[in-house]
């Protein structure tokens, strides 16, 4: 279990429940509009990705492909291919919109998380009191970054798409090298979105058989089936894209939740969470009134003189039951009444000699 900006994720804990806005914004005002959709909702964090475009990608004419929603009614879509430098640039803000931002999520009453990949960002998340530090499933083997990362004692997100257990392992024992056991490790399933039969949602109950920390789930599909499989398969954290309209063409927003379904998807994760309940079967006693109502009681079936001698003839079983249950018949049949009872009436051991 971790603690982040005072909520615990983890162990019996609620699912965690981030927001994910950082490839789906496209400046400050659209990052601010979506991080206000994310506090009515009652998730609990939103999550960006701090971008330096001019120092992340040396090929600037590199394409990445990705799918578009163009018809909302039939489904269809379209690969779309861009440079990875152009989809980078419409995401990146300047130190003080950054500022802004997480000024403005505090108030909100948001945890606020994001991904960075070079050493001075990962400084200025911490000068900035970010609450949770994202490792990218790109990084997972850039140890200089992981190192450094886990020396500023943030949670630490793990990424782990495209990553063997193996790379997982080593990254972890990275982070625990540093003396920092604030980890949280994500099954990310790869892809824009991710194919069903690419999401392989039982390495979740894998990663928690492996490690001690938090398992969480990173969405790649549309709606939110996967993630309430997740959920039921023990994610302690799911992460879903959040845009303003799904037909935006860049990557992303085609499996994200748009500002309308963001709410019902809170209620619907708590929800299965709640109905999940407990491994052992407890009743209130509420339900166990109800079980006694639809159950039986033992009952006469016809009128029987004083002394009778109780035969299973002379029974019958009928709701509610409140009195002697079907199961104690053995200690009913071959005793005699000590007083005379009418048909219909129900049988107490207190009738018995």
């Amino acid at each position: 279990m971790v603690e982040v900006a005072g909520r615990k994720i983890g162990g019996t804990e609620p699912v965690f429940i981030t927001l994910e806005a950082g490839p789906t914004h496209d400046g400050l005002e659209s990052a601010r509009r979506l991080a206000a959709h994310v506090a009515a909702s009652g998730a609990d964090a939103i999550k960006f990705q701090i971008v330096d475009p001019d120092r992340l990608v040396a090929d600037r004419k590199m394409l990445f492909k990705y799918e578009v929603l163009v018809d909302r009614e039939t489904g269809a879509t379209e690969t779309v291919a861009e440079p990875l430098y152009d989809i980078l640039c419409r995401r990146a803000l300047t130190r003080d919109e950054w500022r802004d931002l997480r000024d403005h999520c505090r108030e909100l009453g948001l945890a606020f998380f994001a991904t960075a990949g070079f050493v001075d960002e990962i400084e200025f998340l911490a000068e900035i009191e970010c609450d949770s530090l994202k490792i990218a499933s790109a990084d997972i083997d850039h140890f200089p970054l992981i190192h450094y990362a886990a020396r500023t004692g943030m949670t630490i997100q793990l990424d782990t798409g495209h990553a063997t257990i193996g790379e997982v392992e080593t990254a972890v024992d990275l982070i625990r090298a540093e003396g920092n056991e604030r980890i949280v490790i994500h099954h990310c399933p790869s892809g824009y979105p991710a194919p069903l039969d690419g999401i392989n949602l039982r390495v979740i109950d894998t990663l928690k058989r492996m490690f001690p920390y938090p398992i969480a789930f990173s969405d790649h599909s549309p709606g939110w089936d996967m993630d309430v499989a997740a959920l039921v398969l023990g994610a302690d954290l799911v992460e879903k894209t959040i845009t303003e309209d799904r037909t935006t063409r860049s990557i992303e927003h085609i499996m994200s939740l748009e500002p309308g379904d963001v709410a019902e998807f809170v209620r619907t994760m708590h929800g299965v969470e709640t109905a999940l309940g407990h491994p052992r079967r407890i009743m209130d006693p509420e339900e166990r009134r109800a079980r006694l109502a639809n159950r039986r009681s033992v009952f006469l079936a016809r009128d029987l003189p004083e002394g009778h001698l109780i035969t299973e003839a002379d029974l019958d079983f009928r709701r509610p039951g409140f009195g002697l249950r079907p199961a104690q018949v053995d200690l009913i049949v071959g005793r005699s009444l000590r007083r005379a009872k009418r048909g219909g009436d129900p049988l107490a051991l207190a009738d018995l000699d």
